[in-house]
């Protein structure tokens, strides 16, 4: 049966893991499982993340959440970020219970990703319109819903930071 880190750990696919990724896929199709694909830096996980994550996940069987690697987030968001490496993201992630993998990826949209989950619900969130989220394309094509949540109002890392610096 294993740890309970032992479990937190296994629910991480790393960039060299993709082949684990395809297996894993095939079986939860063989059963039926709709799968749910959402992404994000989750840098530092607050009330909001989890508000998020938990209604993403009931869209359908299992919840698929991209991770952005380091190096990937810098370039988005500045050599200042991330706060939190990739692995501590990741088993953060990972021990919630709604959450059955966390997946790396290193490019700056998770487009290569999503073409390989082929998921049947997109979900991100509503500062996006549906049409221009990354991997609308693709889950169009396969009759799959692209779904947009609201946020929690008053919860965001960027904030979280900044009530930091000004203390």
């Amino acid at each position: 049966m294993g740890t309970n880190i032992e479990l937190i750990q296994s629910k991480i696919i790393g960039l060299d893991q993709y082949d684990n990724l395809k297996r894993l896929i095939s079986t939860w199709r063989l059963f039926n499982k709709k799968i749910v694909f959402t992404n994000g830096c989750f840098d530092i996980i607050h009330l909001g993340h989890i508000d998020y994550l938990a209604k993403a996940a009931e869209h359908g069987s299992v919840l698929v959440v991209g991770l952005n690697t380091d190096a990937s987030i810098k370039r988005i968001k500045g050599p200042s970020r991330p706060i939190n490496n990739v692995l501590a993201r990741s088993m953060v992630l990972s021990s919630l219970w709604f959450v059955d993998l966390v997946v790396h990826f290193d490019q700056d949209t998770p487009y290569e990703l999503i073409k390989i989950v082929q998921p049947d619900f997109l979900i991100k969130g509503n500062d996006y319109k549906p049409e221009e989220i990354v991997g609308y394309d693709i889950v169009k094509a396969n009759n799959g819903q692209v779904i947009t949540l609201d946020f929690l109002e008053g919860y965001s890392t960027t904030g979280i930071l900044q009530k930091g610096l000004q203390k």
